[in-house]
């Protein structure tokens, strides 16, 4: 049976301006599996979780986020408990869930890659009962240098290693503590990312056993970072073995409070926002479809 099938593109992420995206979607896609295909561009931040409500509730089969982490996360926040499945065209920097996701990073290969997906339902998180991530969300130097990514005007990988280099010298470990079942943590933390894929992006492995159909979060707290490690925490995390350092303490759970001396920044899936100084983190389990290559 043939599938309806929705785009919604953000039109300023990443490389996207580069593409004549609707033609690649109309050259590439197999119309012998899909039926209706529309196509639409977000105006501005949110719409494209408006845009993708509105799909879904017409019943479309497959909604697909054209563009960064950002765009995945409104796109898939409107998607869950649904009968709809998020497709992902990735144009962003990080690309963290495409890329667990094995979906490739070319557009024209990613739409390809839809004509033989099926859906398979994976878990997602929820922040304070009503803020979701797909990927991952955390406090500390990652959050604080989302917040200088969204601020600044170069893209990329090499917009992000500068917002990490000049970041590095003016952000000072942060006071926490961690509550949870069997959980009690507390200490000063550089980084504290709560991981449902297992990557921040660009394959750098933050959590390198999570999986997204396993309920459970993985937690990744690094304590300090001085200068002379930084090469080695860098191989690590390209290596997926970040969690052998003496600076990084893992844990597992389904649920977790964080707790800090006051409010600040928070990013969700590499976007930054201001949330308080208590923090709560679930994963919902199979909450969510989404378009993964076929198994044949």
């Amino acid at each position: 049976m043939k599938k309806n099938i929705a785009f919604i593109v953000n039109p300023v992420s990443g490389t996207t301006s580069r593409w004549n995206v609707t033609e690649l979607i109309r050259d590439n896609l197999d119309f012998s599996h899909f039926n209706e295909c529309r196509i639409m561009n977000t105006e501005r931040k949110g719409h494209g979780r408006e845009l993708s409500r509105q799909f879904a509730d017409e019943g479309f089969d497959v909604v697909v986020a054209v563009g960064g982490d950002g765009t995945v996360n409104e796109v898939a926040g409107a998607l869950i408990n649904t009968d709809t499945a998020l497709g992902v065209i990735s144009t962003g920097s990080g690309n963290g869930l495409a890329r667990h996701l094995k979906i490739p990073l070319n557009i024209k290969q990613a739409i390809e890659h839809l004509n033989f997906a099926e859906a398979i339902k994976m878990d997602y998180g929820l922040v304070n009962d009503e803020k979701t991530f797909f990927c991952t969300c955390g406090f500390g130097f990652d959050a604080y240098v989302s917040e200088l990514f969204s601020k600044g005007t170069k893209r990329g990988w090499m917009g992000y290693i500068e917002k990490m280099v000049t970041g590095y010298f003016n952000y000072e470990p942060q006071p926490y503590r961690l509550v949870g079942e069997d959980i009690d943590l507390k200490g000063n933390a550089f980084v504290i990312t709560f991981a449902n894929a297992s990557q921040w992006g660009y394959n750098a492995y933050i959590a390198p056993n999570a999986s997204i159909q396993d309920g459970m979060i993985d937690i990744s707290v690094i304590t300090n970072v001085p200068i002379i490690a930084i090469p080695t925490i860098a191989f690590q995390l390209f290596t997926k073995t970040i969690q052998k350092d003496l600076l990084v303490t893992t844990l597992r759970t389904e649920e977790i409070t964080l707790y800090r001396n006051k409010p600040g920044l928070f990013h969700l899936d590499g976007d930054p926002y201001e949330l308080g100084d208590k923090i709560h983190i679930k994963m919902m389990q199979e909450g969510l479809k989404v378009m993964v290559k076929k198994r044949f």
